[in-house]
């Protein structure tokens, strides 16, 4: 390894720029200046930070200038960030806190009244917004600090997980966790000076920091950063900052193509969209509006595995699977064997080809969770990285995801993965997001229940919803959704993610109009109370 993979090093190769850096609204930053406010803060860093104690300092804050300079100041001063998610609430956001050592947490006005109340042990709040943060600051501005000596491997970042299916883990991020992918896509795409690579994405989460902001500081480009996301913000910041490469996640990419069409969308500066998670549909959407390349990549925040998109690959796959990583039978632990497919697609064998993504060679870039050895066990077993993601992969070596672990569902005695469901729904032009998740069986086993919102010109049509079904050859009799939810919105995490155990949870008891299909019924009927107490979910 080398000091260009520390988050330090791309930092202070930008010291001395000063044609470029920062631009959030009406105010921009050179790097030259981004570089000193890091030292200045790192500074300040010295004082406020016990060294006897983890050197932890916490941010509570949207994409703001503030965030990025604290970042420098981290990497400057030798300290830990801990990103601490916008949408946690009460003792939840405290129990982050803690779990993390945060002590100090840097907020915003904005943000600052989130931890009001909350007993946080005597971590000391400073808002940066305040008097307090000028008086703070102004003794140390024009420091100079010599960085200490900083390994790749050095720990620099705490993010937190999604949490979608319990408390979310404090994944352990180093330096070249950090940098590793920023150097690989500023590479990859040709990224420069003159480039601008565009930030809306969550800083507190991995995409934002390591698809984003690091991606910026490898290519040494200018780098604009949008306070949150907005889908109707999107093309007029490109046009407005220059911007030619930007990340998302799956779900902003399809606000962003849901947005009413107007003439002239391919005038504007982006060259690459890269992110996860995006649908087909999106991306086709997307490359035709906009007229951007978009390319889809696939990991995660732990970075035991991560697969790259490949231009050769079938519609739905992921890329090729990379060399030391096996998709493996959760209860066997046995190689699963390739899927075979039908003339229309459909995979013939998905229950016995799909199965968990092992990192059979090791860790990866996994470094650990923070202070939960029962989740670093859950995920290194046998020397083996278990990512907990399902998928299947065909003849040509090409991987298709199926899901997460937390996705499986057992429909009449078969492991039906929800992944591929979403992927045949999503076809259906009346539906803008989709989400398969599992319910209950009244026998035994479960059902399949899909929540969707349909398109802004669309309202729910049950029986031409039927019709697609039943026309769909990829999918098969057990795969068949029998509860639809239809609803406005659904409960996301702060990236953007589908809280699927809170629709699972909730079944058909909630507000939104649901319509059911009893096996062996070709119509959905509208669930009415009397019916939910009349109408057995048992098998027919």
């Amino acid at each position: 390894m080398t000091d260009a993979l520390t988050v330090t090093a791309l930092l202070e190769r930008l010291a001395t720029v000063d044609d470029r850096g920062l631009q959030f609204e009406n105010t921009s930053l050179t790097w030259r200046r981004h570089v000193q406010a890091g030292r200045d803060r790192a500074a300040l860093l010295h004082h406020l930070l016990d060294p006897r104690r983890p050197r932890h300092f916490g941010i509570l804050m949207d994409n703001v200038p503030e965030f990025s300079l604290l970042l420098g100041a981290a990497a400057l001063s030798g300290s830990v960030v801990v990103g601490l998610n916008t949408t946690r609430r009460g003792q939840a956001l405290a129990r982050d806190i803690a779990l993390a050592d945060c002590q100090v947490v840097f907020t915003e006005t904005a943000n600052a009244r989130l931890l009001d109340g909350l007993d946080l042990g005597g971590v000391r709040v400073i808002d940066v917004d305040s008097d307090e943060w000028s008086a703070l600051l102004a003794p140390h501005t024009g420091a100079t600090v010599e960085p200490p000596p900083v390994d790749p491997t050095d720990l620099f970042m705490l993010i937190f997980t999604s949490g979608t299916s319990g408390d979310p883990k404090a994944v352990c991020c180093t330096h070249e966790k950090i940098t590793g992918p920023g150097v690989m896509l500023a590479e990859r795409f040709g990224l420069g000076a003159d480039d601008v690579v565009y930030v809306s994405m969550p800083m507190f989460h991995s995409n934002a920091m390591m698809a984003g902001w690091a991606v910026a500081l490898a290519a040494g480009s200018g780098i604009a950063l949008r306070r949150r996301f907005s889908a109707s913000g999107f093309l007029p910041d490109v046009r407005r900052f220059g911007v030619t490469y930007a990340n998302y996640v799956g779900k902003p990419l399809s606000y962003i193509v849901a947005t009413p069409e107007e003439p002239g969308e391919a005038d504007n500066p982006l060259r690459i969209m890269y992110g996860n998670e995006g649908t087909a549909p999106a991306i086709a959407a997307f490359r035709r509006r906009f007229g951007a390349t978009v390319v889809d990549g696939f990991g995660s925040t732990e970075g035991g595995i991560s697969i790259s998109a490949a231009p050769d690959a079938p519609p739905g796959a992921l890329g090729r699977l990379p060399e030391g990583v096996q998709i493996l039978d959760p209860d066997t632990g046995s190689p699963c064997p390739v899927a075979e497919f039908d003339a229309a697609g459909r995979v013939l064998n998905a229950d016995v080809a799909t199965g968990e993504l092992v990192n059979v060679t090791g860790s990866g870039l996994f470094a650990g969770y923070y202070k939960n050895p029962e989740a670093d066990a859950e995920r290194m077993r046998d020397g083996r990285y278990h990512s907990g993601d399902l998928g299947y992969v065909d003849a040509e070596g090409f991987v298709y995801f199926a899901g997460r672990s937390s996705g499986w569902m057992r429909v009449d005695g078969e492991n039906i993965a929800a992944a591929p469901i979403e992927r045949a729904l999503l076809r259906y032009p009346g539906f803008a997001q989709v989400s398969v998740y599992a319910v209950p069986d009244a026998d035994v086993g479960d059902r399949v229940m899909v929540a969707v919102i349909p398109t802004a010109t669309d309202e729910f049509d049950p029986v031409a919803f039927a019709d697609f079904l039943d026309a769909q050859p990829d999918l098969g009799p057990k795969q068949l959704p029998t509860l639809i939810r239809v609803c406005s919105d659904f409960p996301r995490t702060a990236t953007f993610k589908v809280l699927t155990r809170t629709l699972s949870a909730e079944r058909w008891n909630c507000a939104d109009p649901v319509w059911v299909r009893s096996r062996g019924e070709r119509e959905f009927s509208l669930l009415t109370p009397d019916l939910v107490s009349g109408v057995s979910f048992g098998r027919s």
